[in-house]
């Protein structure tokens, strides 16, 4: 088991803190934050315009970021990588160029029922805008996309039906952030272009790129988002990768400074990817703390991450099961080879906001609610869940404290089970 808890100031002010909502931000290493104070102490200034030394230190920084991440995640070239807010950001940016340009009446775009909303409400309003059909890959029992099958032993997809010559998208996410769900997008997108050989393959991997290796080229898409949020990073501040030859005949998603290159009153021609898409003055401490938080998950290993999780996620759901028995629902595959580290679950007759509160008392941090993803709860059949998610910072102490958080509470709004 990690013992990482030093490493996060948070639990020197609240020692008694029982982290379990990292699906919704992770918390932050004192490395981390040593280096955005850095960056506003030692060396502030604007990036790529001026010529001392304090501006060409935080351009070196921030361009620095660039290539860490672009290694990190085995991009092409460092110029693939394009800086955002977050997640929403770079899924709106790509439905709102690349989409908007392409999208016609009678085409397709494809989603599934899993999606965050940020993967599903832009696509979804592209399609209602452009006249193309709006098509939603459904789940099986097992809590996996409908076009999975494992049951032979050997990963199956079908896609027939889903994907056709008209599908100009598919956005799906990599790993669910309600079930825990790990999409085999690999086999997926490999399928999908089969298919239709110029589909637009989008990835939301913002619950995977903190948890477990992710490699592009082996993914094949076309582009994928992630936030440097939910990677040990500050707020604000997000990544796009997108195949250079698509980014760069894409038109700009915002229009202002750094991103041009030349503007006349007759016409403005616009700078070179990535800085195009990076209109105005960006989250400069944000990025430069990123390389850190980067950095740090490296020397900890992807592989040592991901076993950690699947460790903790085995032992919540055997702990929920024997403890509780018939009076909870766990959601998400029972495969753990399938899921991340996320536990999603409903008490019968319980509200998970009343849950919520109770733990809350006892310095226990879940979510309670629909975890934007309103269209998969309909299917689920509930209004809301709560959900407990891991990283690196939780052991087995924090999952038993929450099961006695989860019996008070049962105690306090079901006193007759």
């Amino acid at each position: 088991m990690l013992d990482l808890k030093k490493d996060f100031p948070i639990f020197h002010t609240h020692p008694d803190l029982v982290y379990l909502d990292s699906a919704a931000t992770s918390l932050k290493p004192q490395l981390a934050i040593d280096k955005l104070l850095e960056y506003y102490t030692d060396y502030t200034a604007n990036i790529h315009r001026g010529i001392y030394k304090n501006a060409e230190k935080a351009t070196e920084e921030y361009e620095e970021t660039r290539k860490v991440v672009a290694k990190f995640i085995n991009a092409n070239r460092a110029e693939e990588i394009v800086f955002t807010r977050g997640t929403t950001e770079g899924i709106n940016l790509v439905a709102s160029t690349i989409g908007l340009d392409s999208i016609e009446r009678g085409d397709e775009v494809v989603v599934s029922r899993m999606e965050h909303h940020s993967n599903f409400v832009p696509w979804q309003q592209l399609a209602f805008q452009s006249g193309a059909d709006f098509k939603i890959i459904d789940l099986n029992d097992k809590y996996e996309l409908a076009v999975t099958n494992y049951e032979s032993g050997k990963l199956k997809i079908d896609l027939t039906g889903v994907i056709t010559k008209k599908t100009k998208i598919l956005a799906l996410v990599l790993v669910s952030n309600t079930l825990g769900t790990i999409n085999p997008l690999k086999e997926i997108i490999a399928e999908a272009k089969k298919i239709n050989p110029n589909i637009i393959t989008v990835v939301d991997a913002a619950q995977a790129v903190p948890h477990m290796k992710v490699d592009v080229q082996l993914l094949g898409c076309d582009f994928l988002a992630f936030s440097g949020h939910k990677i040990l990073g500050p707020t604000g501040i997000g990544v796009l990768w997108g195949k250079y030859d698509l980014l760069n005949k894409m038109s700009p998603y915002q229009y202002g400074g750094d991103m041009i290159r030349q503007v006349k009153i007759e016409e403005t021609t616009f700078n070179d990817v990535p800085h195009k898409f990076e209109a105005g003055t960006p989250h400069i401490a944000g990025v430069i703390a990123l390389k850190e938080s980067v950095k740090y998950i490296q020397n900890i290993g992807l592989d040592t991450i991901r076993k950690h999780e699947q460790d903790l996620t085995k032992y919540a759901l055997q702990v929920l099961s024997s403890e509780f028995g018939n009076e909870i629902k766990c959601f998400g595959p029972t495969n753990i080879a399938h899921r991340g580290g996320i536990v999603t679950f409903s008490f019968k007759d319980l509200h998970p906001h009343d849950i919520a509160q109770i733990l809350d008392e006892d310095n226990i941090a879940v979510r309670a609610g629909h975890h934007c993803t309103m269209p998969l709860h309909d299917l689920l059949g509930v209004p809301a869940t709560t959900r407990a998610s891991f990283y690196i910072y939780n052991n087995e102490k924090d999952i038993d404290k929450l099961i006695a958080g989860l019996k008070k509470a049962v105690d306090i709004l079901n006193p007759k089970h």
